[in-house]
């Protein structure tokens, strides 16, 4: 079973205070701060962005967009949000981009899907990359609104306030896609262990 969990819900309030805080100082010019604020939010934008895309060859490219979109408009952002929140806005466009363009990018190859031949040579053995994989296949069945809502509260450790907020839907619809994420996750987990049985 894979489990993921957030950062105890205190300790992540005193991390978006912390970020906020290193946001503004940054806006007024303090690198420190700016480095801070990175340091602090880098994670959550990596998981937040791989999980969203379901590409994590690209994850660390679309964490430094996001980043960089951030330092571009930071001279707007004025503390109303946490700065947690404002950041994977950005990162939800810088996906959302992300997407378009591979949409309308042609095919260079008629080969195996590159991928497919990318992840085969990455190493299986170190701790949790199977698991990384299974979790992002598993997500993969989800439509994206049920996604989303998962990763934001399951993944990421946005409340549920803090998830209506982020998605602009009234907090019992986000529970009710989380509720109904992990319906379908448990069921396919549960076909997924009856079939290796049955096979086994």
């Amino acid at each position: 079973m894979i489990s993921v969990m957030p950062a105890p819900r205190a300790d992540r309030a005193s991390v978006d205070a912390s970020a906020t805080a290193w946001a503004l100082a940054a806006r007024g010019g303090d690198p420190d701060a700016a480095d801070h604020f990175v340091r602090a939010l880098h994670a959550d934008v990596l998981r937040y962005v791989t999980y969203l895309s379901g590409d994590p060859q690209t994850a660390h490219d679309l964490t430094q967009d996001t980043f960089a979109r951030a330092f571009g408009s930071l001279h707007r952002y004025e503390g109303r949000a946490p700065a947690r929140t404002w950041l994977l806005s950005i990162a939800r466009r810088a996906v959302a981009d992300s997407l378009r363009r591979a949409a309308v990018r042609p095919r260079i190859a008629d080969t195996v899907d590159w991928q497919t031949a990318v992840e085969g040579t990455q190493p299986r053995g170190l701790p949790g990359f199977d698991d990384g994989i299974a979790l992002l296949d598993l997500l993969e069945t989800l439509p994206d609104e049920r996604r989303e809502a998962f990763l934001l509260t399951q993944v990421v450790g946005l409340s549920y306030e803090e998830a209506a907020g982020f998605t602009g839907c009234p907090i019992g619809t986000v529970r009710s896609r989380v509720s109904r994420a992990r319906a379908t996750l448990e069921r396919v987990l549960r076909e997924a262990e009856s079939a290796s049985t049955l096979g086994g």
